[in-house]
């Protein structure tokens, strides 16, 4: 399954909504993560090569590890993915 590419601000938008639901240790150990939420995060940093230089990007990735889970989660927070630049 291909992860959700977050940029750090939607990601923290994401996060404290999420908070408002679970308990803040959930976010702490990967494996209770991705039995209850069906995903874990990864933070991207990439480097973007342009012709006058170049500049990282850093991202949050989102890997999903159930269908259901996934889909319940774009229908639920799509619309803070709307501008992901």
């Amino acid at each position: 399954m291909k992860p959700v590419v977050l940029s750090v601000s939607q990601w923290q938008v994401i996060r404290s909504e999420l908070q408002t639901e679970h308990p803040r240790t959930l976010f702490m150990l990967r494996d209770k993560m991705k039995i209850v939420l069906g995903f874990t995060v990864r933070e991207h940093t990439e480097w973007i090569a342009k012709p006058d230089g170049g500049y990282s990007k850093h991202s949050i990735r989102l890997d999903f590890y159930s269908e259901r889970k996934y889909t319940m989660f774009l229908l639920k927070f799509s619309e803070h993915m709307e501008d992901n630049t």
